[in-house]
């Protein structure tokens, strides 16, 4: 049996007070116990996600009244992870000390992070465990937004604000399903967005959505959260969807005056979904064994070292990545 040496304070990532990424500064603190129903990670690899930064922004500003009025409850940030167990709860089984899993927790910014085992599956020796660790958020994001649109064999897609982890996760996604797939992106993402199968890309910066051809796509994914609602309607053909996914919306209400409206909006034969994706253990699963079998190719633009993690903390708040950005352990 592999064992592991635990030591006793490690270092992790954590915020005192909601603001920019310079307020997400290591610290050296004691390293968890897992309970009944966890496994501990020794931490190889961690994606970064919007998420992270609306959380560490407070913004919009509903979401304090979850996590924190004045400063966040949670001070660590980080969802995704993978990692080796080093120690595993008595309720725990399906796992062992030296098992390298991937799944969704909290404050996993850090050296190690206790999770709970139900939120965890195996990633298989031939599969990198910095790939792996961009799957869980993201893909489970991909996975739910194709679902909702019911994307399959033949379906036409079109992707707006494609150029991040969710967008080029999607993309290829839906391309191993068998839709072609259009995307609106920034220049430095057409290349990308290409090589994985995108059928056609555009620069946002010099094509909106409104000159696309209407009534021509079966799905409509918008993760910019920009285009007017009636110029996204427009481009779907009778019976198709248009999902709505990112964008910062309202200061304080965030997207959920652009969801309400859509709801006004929507028609019987042209209709708007709302998706919010809970991570869930067998997607994370088909996904994981999607990408070690090269049916889906995860995108990285960038990795940083865990001593580094605020730079790129940074780095995703400036919205300017193409694909993912991962920290990994040193």
């Amino acid at each position: 049996m592999t064992t592991h040496t635990i030591p006793q304070t490690m270092t992790a990532w954590r915020q005192h007070a909601y603001g920019p990424a310079d307020v997400v500064q290591a610290e050296t603190v004691p390293v968890p116990s897992p309970g009944r129903k966890d496994v501990l990670l020794k931490v190889a690899a961690v994606s970064l996600n919007s998420g992270d930064i609306h959380l560490m922004r407070g913004e919009p500003r509903v979401v304090r009244l979850f996590f924190g009025l004045r400063r966040p409850r949670t001070r660590g940030r980080g969802m995704d992870v993978a990692g080796t167990v080093v120690a595993v709860g008595a309720g725990v089984t399906g796992f062992a000390v030296g098992d390298l899993v991937v799944g969704a927790g909290e404050e996993t910014l850090a050296e190690f992070v206790a999770v709970k085992a139900d939120r965890l599956t195996a990633v298989p020796a031939d599969l990198d465990p910095v790939i792996a660790a961009t799957l869980p958020v993201a893909g489970n994001t991909a996975a739910t937004i194709l679902d909702a649109c019911g994307v399959g064999e033949g379906f036409k897609v079109l992707l707006v604000g494609a150029g991040g982890g969710v967008g080029t996760l999607t993309a290829s996604l839906a391309v191993a399903r068998g839709a072609e797939v259009w995307a609106t992106c920034g220049s430095r993402a057409e290349p990308v967005l290409r090589d994985l199968g995108v059928a056609h890309t555009v620069d946002y910066r010099t094509h909106d959505v409104a000159s696309l051809p209407a009534g021509a796509f079966d799905a409509v994914v918008d993760i910019a959260g920009e285009p007017p609602l009636e110029v996204l309607r427009d481009r779907l053909r009778e019976g198709g969807t248009v999902a709505l996914v990112g964008g910062d919306g309202h200061p304080f209400w965030g997207p959920f005056p652009r969801i309400i409206r859509s709801l006004v909006l929507s028609r019987r034969a042209r209709r708007f979904r709302s998706v919010t994706a809970l991570t869930k253990t067998p997607v994370t699963a088909e996904l994981v064994r999607m990408t070690a079998a090269g049916v889906i190719r995860p995108v990285i633009e960038k990795t940083f070292g865990l001593s580094d993690a605020g730079a790129a903390v940074a780095h995703v708040e400036s919205g300017r990545t193409v694909g993912k950005v991962v920290v990994v352990a040193e």
